[in-house]
């Protein structure tokens, strides 16, 4: 196992903060737009885990417990990790209030507290992005995935870009914001390679900045706009973020 990453990076810090934890959600899958982004991720993880009934999952970076969640009810048998306890406390007393079965336990996705192989399917939504070092994170979950590993992050070669170097410069500046990183396409094929997966399937949503379409606030104009962009090909060759599902390579 790798060691932990040190707690003093922004995203400890960010995703410690009570009030953090208390408005996550809301800020960012409330609203029209967050709604379809939230049941837009359902609908691709839930197509690439497939049959989930009884099958042992993890969701590294699981928050408020939101996958886990869904993933619990229908009938997977989910442990979600997160090294805020602030987040955790949250999915627990969602988890209760639902009347859903999931483990919550506090955990670092660089360094996962779990046998090799230990899960059938690892899944890790929004981290990746926030990690101080995201190479270990993928190493880690191709560690204790036995069959798929799932996560999302977004593209280099899209407007996510720009909004990222945006916000690098916004921390540099003393600004309090999430300075993400951005990926590409073959040096995620590559870390998954090293953990001894391919890629096996992808799924890219929106062309233009998520942050746009929350603003405008409008289901339909997302749904237009981007379904021409999809149609002129934009979408595959610039879509972020993606989302993509990976198998373990045969021995």
């Amino acid at each position: 196992m790798k060691e932990q990453a040190p707690p003093t990076h922004y995203s400890y810090a960010h995703y410690r903060d009570p009030d953090t934890a208390k408005t996550f959600d809301e800020l960012r899958f409330g609203g029209p737009i967050g709604e379809l982004v939230a049941a837009t991720q359902a609908r691709v993880v839930a197509d690439f885990v497939g049959r989930v009934e009884n099958r042992p999952i993890l969701d590294v970076g699981t928050g408020t417990g939101r996958a886990a969640l869904w993933l619990a009810r229908g009938g997977a048998r989910v442990t979600g990790v997160d090294a805020s306890e602030q987040m955790l406390t949250v999915a627990r007393r969602r988890a209760s209030e639902q009347g859903v079965r999931a483990a919550f336990v506090t955990g670092d996705a660089h360094a996962l507290a779990f046998p090799n192989r230990s899960f059938d399917v690892a899944i890790s939504l929004r981290v990746i992005m926030h990690a101080p070092r995201p190479d270990d994170c993928i190493a880690e979950l191709c560690r204790v995935a036995d069959q798929l590993v799932i996560f999302d992050y977004p593209s280099a070669h899209s407007l996510a870009h720009v909004q990222s170097i945006a916000r690098r410069c916004a921390a540099h500046l003393g600004a309090r914001t999430e300075p993400y990183r951005v990926f590409s396409h073959l040096e995620i094929g590559a870390a998954l390679e090293r953990g001894g997966f391919r890629v096996r399937s992808v799924h890219r949503q929106f062309v233009l900045p998520i942050a746009l379409h929350k603003a405008v606030r409008s289901v339909r104009f997302t749904t237009v706009t981007e379904g021409w962009l999809e149609r002129v090909g934009l979408l595959e060759r610039v879509g972020s973020p993606v989302t993509l599902v990976a198998e373990r390579c045969a021995s």
